[in-house]
């Protein structure tokens, strides 16, 4: 490729930051704007007719007139565009594609429909990262990014369009295939590893690259913390046959993708120089430092650590030697939201600026009931309050609540900037009890405190509600690190059950006072159990870049597999503190 002139790498970061002042500078008049633009272009869909909106595009009669919706009341529209029916149902636009979400907990994924145009706004998105990150780290420029990115091979629906995770959409597009050449967007991998949907040859031929040009790499990461943690342990696996194609600058058999073999080709050259230094270092034992060690001149681990994703916080850490770990997006199937605008902060104080140009924003306030009139304009809502986010996008959806709960952080220029603090949806529950993803992951973590004086960590956990006893209780299945030195009694699960059952609410406590909860049950299970989670989850259509180990499991399939990995169980000794009011 060819060398892009220094000017125009300065002058475009100066544009994106300029257009980042602008936009957060009078984010309210752009919102209204964006509503207006909405609801003027889709007047006559049959959505908006249903509601009686007829024509209005001022956000007080939208607000008045347009309900509140989850995806199951839209899910009946949803169906008749996945059969055939083409008419102007959500969007005056041709729904171009379906973006299908994770759906790692049930089993089953949601089918968001989009629009071709919306390629061009996630793609000012990314646009924005890297100006942002150049204010904090010097001469990304003059180097590579060494990223594992994967597509998953799509479906049709019964009416012939693609439905497919919205990264497979956006990797698959000319506005990524094609894009021209960008410093920031010079990546170890090639366009034909990303691209390979056979997701071994994909992490194969990636990591490779990564490897040959290990000198040239300033920055590594992948779309979540978990997807990067399951390369570094690929390359645990595979090292030593990944380190004879480096020395020979012969490929593998098993990379028998025609495009991906000639990609790498282009690349792999006999290197027995690298291919040493790989087997001296992936061969010490200890993974302590591996990415700084195998890529010396890397300055930041870019992946999502928020959310859930913050318990792979320690895991990262010590691949890393204490790397910034960054967070540069907060996005999802629905829509492209926001960025951060201190991309160096640590991750529990990562905030995302919502971009207003993007869609139309709306905010619940977590605290009081559901009256449709409570939704505040982004302008409007409180530093330090939580909300629900709800959006209105170009593509069709119309007040649409996407799940995630925001927490207001502070504010860039006028936009407020926010905490992603958890997906709204509750986790587990067995009576009147309700347990969501934080208070899940605060229980587990003060739990695996237990395990520090026996060498021991957890690698990864989620938890099932098992009522096929009366009364249910919570399982929690465990995977662990344990060099295995110091043995672990039996007891110390015990007292991880209570020290978990002590950090649930009142109402769990109580429930289990009164008997209606049984005793909570941690379950550990084999090694390498979450790796095959994940590739059963793949099986079933979920993305490798999108895929986050559910926190909860309802799919009877996925506690079959579970199950019968199962090493030891142990439950709760006694009933945890509940003092009645």
């Amino acid at each position: 490729m060819p060398e892009a002139p220094k000017e125009s790498v300065a002058e475009n970061n100066k544009k994106k930051l300029e257009f980042i002042e602008d936009i957060t500078s009078n984010p309210d008049h752009i919102q209204k704007q964006v509503l207006s633009e909405i609801l003027s272009r889709n007047a006559h869909v049959e959505y908006l007719s249903r509601h009686g909106l007829n024509g209005h595009t001022d956000r007080e009669t939208f607000k008045k007139t347009m309900p509140v919706v989850s995806y199951e009341d839209i899910l009946p529209d949803i169906n008749r565009i996945a059969l055939g029916d083409t008419s102007p149902i959500l969007c005056s636009h041709p729904i171009s594609e379906f973006l299908t979400s994770s759906g790692t907990s049930a089993g089953e994924r949601k089918m968001m429909p989009t629009i071709e145009e919306e390629l061009v706004r996630r793609s000012l998105l990314y646009s924005l990262l890297m100006p942002v990150m150049s204010q904090f780290v010097q001469g990304l420029d003059k180097g590579k990014g060494m990223y594992f990115l994967f597509i998953k091979c799509e479906t049709k629906t019964p009416g012939g369009l693609p439905a497919r995770p919205v990264l497979t959409s956006y990797y698959k597009s000319s506005h990524f295939k094609d894009r021209p050449y960008d410093p920031y967007t010079n990546y170890t991998s090639p366009n034909e590893a990303i691209l390979c949907p056979d997701s071994y040859q994909s992490m194969y031929s990636q990591m490779l690259c990564g490897l040959c040009q290990r000198t040239e790499v300033l920055r590594v990461g992948a779309v979540f913390a978990s997807g990067f943690i399951r390369a570094i342990r690929f390359l645990e696996n595979h090292w030593s046959i990944l380190c004879h194609d480096i020395r020979t600058g012969t490929l593998n058999p098993l990379i028998t993708d025609p495009p991906l073999r000639e990609a790498v080709m282009r690349i792999l050259k006999p290197d027995p120089e690298t291919a040493g230094l790989v087997e001296l270092e992936c061969g010490k034992g200890s993974w302590q430092g591996i990415i700084t060690r195998l890529w010396p001149n890397t300055k930041y681990v870019d992946v999502i650590v928020t959310g859930t994703m913050s318990q792979y916080i320690p895991t990262l850490d010590n691949y890393s030697n204490g790397l910034p770990l960054v967070c540069t997006m907060y996005a999802s199937s629905e829509c492209y939201f926001g960025v951060n605008l201190n991309p160096l902060c640590t991750p529990s104080d990562v905030s995302y600026t919502l971009i207003p140009t993007m869609a139309y924003f709306e905010f619940l306030p977590l605290h009081t009931s559901n009256d449709d009139n409570e939704l505040l304009d982004l302008v409007n809502v409180k530093q330090g309050q939580d909300y629900e986010l709800v959006v209105t996008t170009y593509a069709g959806l119309y007040r649409y609540r996407v799940g995630d709960v925001l927490r207001v952080a502070g504010f860039k220029n006028k936009a407020p900037q926010f905490n992603f603090i958890c997906r709204k949806n509750v986790v587990l529950s067995i009576d009147s009890d309700k347990t969501d993803e934080v208070e899940l992951q605060t229980a587990v973590q003060a739990a695996a405190g237990h395990l520090e004086p026996f060498g021991a960590s957890l690698a990864e956990y989620t938890s099932y509600a098992d009522t096929s006893g009366i009364p249910g209780h919570y399982v929690l299945y465990w995977e662990l690190i344990h060099s295995g030195a110091i043995p672990i009694p039996p007891s110390v699960f015990e007292d991880c059950c209570l020290t978990m059952e002590e950090s649930l609410s009142s109402v769990y406590r109580q429930n289990r006072a009164y008997e209606a909860i049984g005793p909570l049950e941690i379950r550990i299970v084999e090694g390498g159990t979450f790796d095959k989670l994940m590739d059963y989850a793949i099986s079933l259509g979920a993305s490798i870049n999108q895929y986050k180990t559910p926190r909860c499991v309802k799919f009877a399939p996925i506690v079959d597999l579970l199950n019968s990995r199962l090493a030891s169980s142990s439950f709760s000794p006694k009933c945890p503190k509940y003092a009645a009011v």
